[in-house]
Order: C-alpha cells, then sequence, then structure tokens
C-alpha cells in the first residue's frame, strides 16, 4: 500500500472513532506538550537572564571590582560571611592605581550606592537607589537619555550639585511635569534635575526605572560611603576577549597592591554577568537533565495505549486483513499498513502536543513575569518523538496482523 494512502486511511479511522482515537492521543500529546513548554520558557528564561538580568546588573563585556561579591547564588556558611566582612573596602585609591596601570583599553568608572529618600515640593520616594557615579557610567549601562542629558565627567570633578533621574522616579515625582531644572532633595541634600533615563522596564516584575544617578563627588556622596570608599569599580571593555585580559591584569594589579602572597587568596572580588548568572546555569542544566526522563514516562504511557489500540484495531479488521492477503498482499505490505496508521495516529498526538505546548507557553509569558521564547529545535524533535513512538507501538500488532491466516482471517465474524 502506498504510504499516503496509508496515511489517508489512518486519518480516516481517527474521525470515524474520535473519542476512542483521543485517548489515544492523550500520552503522546501531553509528553510533547511538557516538552514544548518547558524548553520554551528556560530557552526564554536564558535569554531573559543573559540580556536583561545580567546585562542590566552588571553590563556587556564589563566587570566590577569589589570587596565581596553583590550576586550570591547557593549556600554561603558563616565563615565565608565573616572572610567577606573582613575584606578591606574597595577605594577611590584603587581605582585610580588600576586606571593609570591597565594596559587593556577600558571604559572604567567607580561607583557607590544607598537607599535613600528622593523629595519634591510634598511628594516623596522612599527606598530609591541613589548611585554616586563616574561619567562613563552611564556608557557602560548602555542609558539611553530620554529628556536632558547627562552629567560630565568636567562636573563630576568640580562636586557639582545635578542629578537624573530613573524613567518611573521623574513620573512618580513629576506626574508629567517637566523635571529639568526642577531641584529634589536626595537625604535631604538638595539637586537639580537635569536628565531623565529612558525606561528600561522590569525586572521579574521590579521595576529598573527606580533610581537617581549624581556625580560620584557631589554633596550626598557623604550619605552613601565613607570618604574616598566606593562600593565597586566597573571596567568595561570592546569584546569578551580582552575583558578576560583585563580581568588577570587586575587580579595581579590589585594582589600587588595589597601586597598578598602567593599562597594567600584574594581578599576583593571580580564580580562578571557569567557568574551572576552561574545559579541559573545550574538550575537549567538540571532541568535540561530532567525533561528527557519526564517526557519519556509520557510517551511511554501513549506508546503503550497506541499499541492496544492497534491491537484492537487488528481484531476488529480481521476479515479486511483476510481478503488483502488473499488478493495478493504480502506480509510486508499488512505490516507497513499498521506501522505508518500507528505513527500517523502518534504524529497526530504530537501535534496537538505542540500547539497546546505553545499555547501554554504563550500564556506564561502573556500572564506571569516569566519569559518565554520558542526554540525551532522542540518543534522538530516533537513531530520525530510523535512519529517513533507510534511507529515502535505498531510494530507488535502490525506482526500479528501480518502472520494471520487469510482463510481462517475470512471467516472471522
Amino acid at each position: 500500500m502506498p504510504l499516503f494512502e496509508a496515511v489517508r486511511l489512518a486519518l480516516s479511522s481517527i474521525r470515524a472513532q474520535k473519542l476512542k482515537s483521543f485517548f489515544s492521543l492523550v500520552g503522546v500529546m501531553i509528553g510533547v506538550t511538557f516538552l514544548i513548554a518547558v524548553v520554551s520558557v528556560v530557552q526564554g528564561m536564558n535569554v531573559y537572564m543573559t540580556d536583561k538580568f545580567a546585562g542590566s546588573l552588571i553590563g556587556v563585556n564589563t566587570f566590577q571590582l569589589r570587596s565581596r561579591p553583590n550576586i550570591v547564588t547557593g549556600d554561603v556558611d558563616g565563615e565565608q560571611w565573616r572572610e567577606w566582612n573582613r575584606r578591606p573596602r574597595i577605594t577611590t585609591d584603587d581605582a585610580e592605581f588600576i586606571r593609570e596601570r591597565l594596559t587593556v583599553p577600558a571604559r572604567m568608572a567607580r561607583a557607590g550606592f544607598d537607599q535613600l529618600t528622593v523629595r519634591w515640593e510634598g511628594r516623596e520616594a522612599a527606598q530609591i537607589q541613589v548611585n554616586t557615579v563616574d561619567a562613563d557610567y552611564f556608557a557602560i549601562k548602555h542609558w539611553d537619555i530620554a529628556e536632558g542629558r547627562a552629567f560630565s565627567q568636567q562636573e563630576v570633578q568640580v562636586s557639582a550639585d545635578v542629578v537624573v533621574l530613573g524613567w518611573e522616579l521623574a513620573r512618580r515625582l513629576f506626574d508629567g511635569r517637566d523635571p529639568l531644572g526642577q531641584t529634589v532633595t536626595l537625604g535631604g541634600l538638595p539637586h537639580r534635575v537635569i536628565g531623565v533615563v529612558a525606561e528600561q522596564g522590569n525586572l521579574f516584575g521590579i521595576s529598573l526605572d527606580k533610581f537617581a544617578v549624581v556625580p560620584l563627588t557631589s554633596p550626598v556622596r557623604r550619605l552613601v560611603n565613607r570618604p574616598r570608599v566606593i562600593d565597586d569599580f566597573h571596567i568595561q571593555t570592546d569584546n569578551v576577549a580582552q575583558m578576560r585580559l583585563a580581568m588577570d591584569e587586575v587580579t595581579a594589579l590589585m594582589r600587588a597592591r595589597r601586597g598578598l602572597r602567593p599562597s594567600e587568596e584574594n581578599n576583593f572580588h571580580l564580580e562578571t554577568a557569567e557568574g551572576a548568572l552561574e545559579g541559573w546555569q545550574k538550575i537549567s542544566a538540571i532541568l535540561f537533565m530532567a525533561l528527557p526522563g519526564l517526557v519519556a514516562i509520557s510517551l511511554v504511557v501513549g506508546g503503550i495505549v497506541i499499541m492496544n489500540i492497534m491491537l484492537m484495531a487488528v481484531a476488529e479488521r480481521t476479515r479486511e486483513i483476510g481478503v488483502r492477503k488473499a488478493l495478493g498482499a504480502k506480509r510486508k505490505d499488512i505490516m507497513a499498513q499498521f506501522i505508518v496508521e500507528s505513527a500517523t495516529l502518534s504524529a497526530t498526538g504530537a501535534l496537538f502536543g505542540i500547539a497546546s505546548g505553545l499555547l501554554l507557553a504563550f500564556a506564561v509569558r502573556a500572564f506571569t513575569p516569566l519569559p518565554a521564547a520558542v526554540a525551532p529545535w522542540s518543534i522538530g524533535v516533537g513531530v520525530g518523538l510523535g512519529v517513533l513512538v507510534g511507529m515502535v507501538a505498531g510494530i507488535l500488532p502490525a506482526r500479528q496482523a501480518s502472520r494471520l491466516d487469510p482463510i481462517a482471517a475470512m471467516r472471522q465474524e
């Protein structure tokens, strides 16, 4: 029997016995749905964590010199926390030492931050992150300015009392009015608004636009850090290879500056986007390792159901099989017919599973903070698994049908 004819007969059988066919498809459909949905969510999270999470918190081709990690994943014992707390803070002198000696071309910015209250004419926004930074901080973060301008390095040098606001903070304080030229207080200290950063969106439902940025030397520095102390030193290169070289140089410079012996561990930390993503990469690896087993359970159940349905079909179509064999059909023709029908049945379940998996992934993206990005390869794997499960499930019924005696089969009522 031609392949197209066998597929047509299988689809006709599905249409004729809708309820039985539906239950035979459920196992494969659930397995493929789970495959598509989980892969889509994990893929989306990978893109989200790389572009949004690490990009927003660290920056592209950027690392931070800090006294201890800012992003900690996994369990950390008390001794490790105590060791981190004993470390000397990063200072402006450390930053200048590195700036003068680093040979790799790089953009650099010192930074400090703390939570302060921002006020304007009776309006108040509490727990706002106020960043005291060098002018290059805007370029390192790839922040676009929606209104006004960013401050210059000259304004940093003269300790100008100017501020650039995050988009949501500006909207909250000024409610549609022009913020440029207005004076806001940061922790009680007045600063003139010169710009607003373009909207960044949110990260897991948390706004990335509730912040204020002031020159590192502005009056508010006294509320953020002790004199000559910074929270981190940002270093950005043109590519990953240069970033690795710069990290090696910074490590050597800091070890020499602090007089560390070869046997002593670093008493500072270099934080990269890869380090920030380390915890998520472990989680996604576990999910991908567990995924085949979870999908296989559903597919095995679905394959057993399809095999039972096809065995019933052999019993119901015994006379038809006998007639076909009497008219010259060979064993391989009978086997091919039932295997193709079984594969078609399973592949139909896989297609329904792909559709429901895509709907589930889009629902997750639409109604939760979690992203979802469909991986084209997962659709191909879903179809392939559907066909494979059907072919394997159809072997036993096909063998049984092909071995029927034509005379005895035609006598079957």
